[in-house]
């Protein structure tokens, strides 16, 4: 008998309205979700519980997006980071680019729609 077990999404904003519209959505999906307020709580919550897939805000205090990406591509390079950021055209056209840049593996231009969503996160796990 097998059982099913959801992939593991952590989400990564300081805004919790964000986190929780994002963790709804993705638990709509089937995803088992985690949120973590800054880059820091996320590289905790996932040294103690795995997840297949990282999405990070780019502005945040404490550690903000490009130090979290940087550091979760240093410690598990195979693990899916996805950035997103509401900074607008510069956003677009220099931060989510830089993103790439360092190891993002997609990134998502806020508000995204879910056909956008459901592209970034790819075939997980």
């Amino acid at each position: 008998m097998s059982t099913y077990t959801p992939q593991r999404v952590l989400v990564v904003d300081d805004n919790p309205d964000m986190c929780a519209a994002l963790a709804r959505l993705l638990a709509h999906l089937g995803y088992e979700v985690e949120t973590a307020r800054d880059g820091n709580q996320a590289l905790d919550i996932h040294r103690g519980r795995a997840v297949a897939v990282v999405i990070t805000d780019i502005f945040m205090p404490g550690k903000e997006g490009m130090e979290t990406i940087q550091a979760f591509k240093a410690e598990w390079p195979a693990l899916r980071v996805i950035a997103m950021s509401g900074g607008g055209d510069v956003a677009r056209g220099s931060y989510l680019d830089a993103a790439l840049h360092i190891g993002a593996d997609a990134v998502l231009q806020k508000p995204f729609s879910l056909a956008s969503l459901r592209a970034a996160l790819g075939p997980v796990g």
